[in-house]
């Protein structure tokens, strides 16, 4: 079940950005499970990381690695998390790098490890490693849409997005691809995502515009308020498109850079909110007049993740008593109920403190009649805006997750 028509774009190569997928039989057997990207020479590489406490392995070994040297491989599994086995599970991600690294002729270190599927069961080590020569010796710069289905889990279509821009006069291209679908909240959400572009960029830049990519993308989701132990997004650039060199966040080549690398984050993680487990409802939570992008926040997330409100939206309720209690006690100080408005779609509801005098029930009913539905908020108090992107929440997302590891 998903919301909405997404057909996964034609991608052209990154040049620098080589790419193989196989199938090692870790959960299901038939299908591709194990992706590897080779980087150029000389590529930088940058990322983001789950923040919960239980992180992975792999992510712990990740973190390690960017820190020692220039980064050649990127080898991730589906079907196992990697998450939550102690020394042994750390020791098995390090294996896998060193599978790599022996095969490359690269250093263990120059590898980085991702894992996404079940937590608190041993990886299959040998059967990763199974696949490892015949994932570098049929990487290729076109397979992008086979990258993505690799690293599906609940995931039900593959998600991909891709931009060209010109710098200094030179032809950039940005690819991304992310795997996402449950257990969806910021910092990050569950997911896996993986940007990369031929533009050369500066290390500490490249660090930058990930953050910020992120922070404007991955992080503005919530499908279910869970977060997960092996998320990360990782931006790479091959520098072989051969523009002038980006090394300041202040210039016009990094605010193109950067248009292109949020237009594909984002709608990478509208695609994982659209793809959500049992979605039925793709819903935006626009909260203006904030006094701060902080309390803004913590309204949008108390709308986001009130069962109440996302059950209501499944059954197609206008039941927007739920939506002011959400506002009511999301934490912001002395707010003016007699200053708030709330809009479902361009429908006003709420105003002065009570109910719309031109609303209607048969209103209401239109728009969660939708799949597409906006919950706009004005909370009257000043300048600030932030957006959420979440879903409902239905009879689909219990069984799935009832049946996850059946």
């Amino acid at each position: 079940m998903a919301v909405g028509d997404y057909p996964f774009p034609s991608m052209p190569p990154v040049a620098g950005v080589a790419i193989a997928a196989a199938g090692a039989g870790i959960k299901k057997p038939g299908r591709d499970d194990v992706l590897l990207f080779a980087l150029a020479p000389g590529s930088t590489v940058a990322g983001v990381f789950t923040q919960n406490a239980f992180c992975a392995a792999p992510v712990k070994v990740c973190r390690e690695h960017l820190a020692q040297s220039d980064v050649r491989y990127l080898i991730v599994n589906s079907g196992n998390a990697n998450a939550c086995t102690g020394e042994s599970g750390y020791q098995n991600a390090l294996a896998v790098c060193a599978s790599v690294a022996e095969q490359t002729s690269v250093a263990r270190t120059q590898v980085l490890p991702f894992s996404t599927g079940v937590i608190g069961e041993p990886l299959p080590v040998g059967k990763i490693t199974a696949v490892i020569p015949e994932l570098c010796s049929s990487a290729r710069e076109d397979a992008w849409e086979r990258a993505a289905r690799a690293i599906m889990t609940t995931d039900t279509r593959p998600k991909g997005a891709t931009r060209q821009v010109q710098i200094g006069g030179t032809a950039v291209t940005v690819n991304g691809i992310a795997k996402g679908a449950g257990m969806i909240n910021p910092n990050m959400a569950t997911m896996l995502g993986y940007i990369a572009t031929d533009a050369v960029v500066a290390a500490d830049v490249l660090q930058r515009l990930v953050r910020e990519a992120a922070g404007l993308s991955f992080n503005r989701i919530t499908i279910d308020g869970d977060t997960s132990t092996n998320d990360a997004c990782m931006l790479v650039a091959s520098g072989q498109a051969g523009n002038p060199a980006i090394v300041a966040a202040e210039s016009d080549a990094y605010r193109v850079l950067r248009e292109a690398v949020v237009a594909v984050a984002t709608e990478l993680a509208q695609g994982i909110v659209a793809d959500g487990e049992g979605a039925t409802k793709f819903v935006t939570i626009d909260v203006t007049g904030g006094a701060s992008h902080d309390e803004c926040l913590k309204v949008a997330y108390a709308v986001a993740h009130s069962p109440l409100i996302k059950t209501a939206l499944f059954a197609s309720d206008p039941n927007w008593g739920r939506i002011v209690a959400a506002i009511g006690y999301a934490g912001v100080q002395d707010l003016d109920d007699e200053a708030v408005r709330v809009h479902l779609n361009d429908v006003l509801i709420v105003e002065h403190g009570g109910r719309a005098a031109t609303y209607t029930e048969a209103q209401g009913q239109q728009v969660m009649n939708g799949d597409r539905i906006t919950i706009s908020i004005d909370l009257g108090r000043g300048d600030s805006q932030e957006i959420l992107w979440t879903t409902d929440l239905s009879y689909e997302y219990v069984r799935i997750n009832a049946d996850y590891r059946t």
